[in-house]
């Protein structure tokens, strides 16, 4: 594969916290879309007359539009221009926004949000923007901050939704969003330098195909399988088809010559073991997303329910926003130091005492509180250092590819924390219908489970040496130097 390297951006450069200010808003924007609907799907199913069903489709058309279109873009981000690729996100972002705000029924707003799911791509071009426009010292704690904004977009989308449902209507859950990609936008388009490393080359249009066939079977079926039931024929079908792809993905990949996701780089341990606790700690994070907001939400006199409004129970999610924005830079700043390995591990084993706590005991206020603090803080730290490990064992005209796969395990991870809590909790219910206190726990220890795999995927990532030799093992050329260190035998893998 070709790659070319125009000279130094430096000399061209607008205001560098500018650049990064736009890159964050655009960011920003797309998280909260991501999850701010979700509180409010009952309301707007009132409005527009539709059953619960039918209007899951206004989450699953945005998750699978993600998921599709994020490694197209990127790929295309690396071989076109990284800018030029965001304005475009941006523009269909916009005008999805705009469309759902404006949306006179069901089948709109679902088309709607599948525009929104384009902008899936913003993450891993915001990424591709900073390591080749920013001065390198500044790179790892950007990158940190970019990757906190999305959980902390989330965070807020949990947190704002009942507010502006209550006092304004579910049309200002877009109309708000759209001021911030509007920024954005004219951001991108007056406020940036194009991007100097490209990829030329074609677009691999038969692996875009199969790898779009794989993800939707399989996204289906995560996000249907409880409606349909998990073992549905719809259900089974959909997930044998998405495996039988996805392994003929990798076999196409791995022959044609300018490949949509080149598989030496998933051959590097920085990238697989990166995109593992991408996925574990998806689960995670909208594993809290979904316990915490139902816990506090339940009446006070089933002895363990907080009997709070959809809006208090948000308000108690802003610990874990706050500790997100916080611990995002924290974890570049451990990067510059030690390399990704040290902020990833603590950050799964963060998220790892945020569920056991809970799981052990959840029935006092404080115990949700910290619970949301230790997420909060695992979360921003775990996806910084995620972004960043991508960074430091792949080349730069590959750092669009690579971060979109690991964005995508992201999704995918959320996705099956969505199903399988929803699930969990839904499995044992009181003679009124309402989760029981012992499917709380059972919640809270399968996500404290779960992350305990991402502390032991997180081991697995190499030492900063051992990760620059591997990755010119795989034929990976034009990697950043070796991050200066400190050695911690006890968590350098060798």
């Amino acid at each position: 594969m070709t790659r070319t390297l125009e000279p130094p951006a430096t000399a061209r450069h607008a205001n560098s916290t500018l650049l990064v200010v736009y890159l964050s808003l655009g960011g920003l924007a797309f998280a909260v879309l991501q999850s701010l609907v979700a509180p409010a799907m009952s309301t707007i199913a009132r409005d527009l007359n539709a059953s619960t069903a039918d209007i899951s489709w206004i989450l699953t058309a945005y998750l699978l539009s993600a998921s599709v279109l994020t490694p197209i873009l990127g790929r295309l981000g690396d071989m076109a221009g990284k800018r030029r690729v965001l304005i475009g996100v941006l523009a269909v972002l916009a005008a999805g926004t705009l469309l759902a705000a404006l949306a006179p029924n069901l089948a709109v707003l679902i088309v709607a949000r599948a525009m929104q799911g384009a902008a899936g791509a913003i993450l891993p071009l915001s990424i591709g923007i900073v390591r080749d426009e920013l001065p390198r010292e500044k790179v790892a704690v950007t990158v940190g901050l970019l990757s906190a904004i999305f959980g902390v977009g989330a965070g807020v989308g949990i947190v704002g939704a009942g507010p502006i449902v209550e006092h304004l209507s579910w049309h200002w859950l877009f109309w708000l969003p759209l001021v911030l990609v509007a920024v954005a936008l004219l951001g991108a388009i007056f406020g940036m330098p194009e991007s100097p490393v490209r990829t030329p080359g074609r677009l691999d249009v038969l692996g875009a195909g199969i790898l779009s066939v794989s993800l939707v079977s399989l996204l289906l079926a995560i996000s249907k399988g409880q409606s349909w039931g998990w073992t549905d024929g719809k259900t089974t079908g959909l997930l044998a088809l998405g495996v039988a792809t996805l392994v003929g993905f990798v076999l196409v990949e791995l022959r044609v010559k300018e490949p949509l996701v080149d598989m030496r780089l998933m051959s590097i341990r920085g990238v697989w073991a990166t995109d593992l606790v991408a996925l574990i700690l998806g689960f995670a994070m909208f594993g809290t997303f979904l316990l915490v907001p139902t816990l506090l939400q339940l009446p006070a006199a089933t002895g363990y329910g907080f009997g709070k409004s959809v809006s208090e129970s948000g308000l108690f999610l802003l610990p874990t926003v706050l500790m997100m924005v916080v611990f995002g830079p924290i974890a570049g700043l451990l990067n510059r130091r030690f390399g990704p390995k040290v902020p990833m591990f603590l950050g799964a084993a963060a998220v790892v005492a945020a569920f056991a706590l809970p799981a052990v005991a959840h029935g006092a206020v404080w115990q949700v509180l910290a619970s949301g603090v230790l997420t909060g803080a695992g979360i921003g730290l775990s996806f910084a250092a995620m972004s960043n490990a991508i960074i430091e064992s792949v080349p730069a005209a590959q750092t669009g590819e690579a971060s979109s796969v690991n964005t995508i395990a992201r999704t995918i991870g959320s996705s099956i924390g969505t199903a399988v809590v929803a699930a969990v909790i839904t499995s044992k219910s009181t003679p009124r219908g309402l989760p029981t206190d012992a499917a709380f726990t059972t919640g809270f220890w399968v996500c404290a489970g779960v992350a305990v795999l991402a502390v032991v995927a997180s081991l697995a990532l190499p030492s900063a040496h051992r990760r620059h030799e591997e990755a010119v093992a795989a034929g990976v050329k034009d990697l950043p130097p070796e991050p200066a260190e400190l050695h911690l035998p006890h968590l350098h893998s060798r």
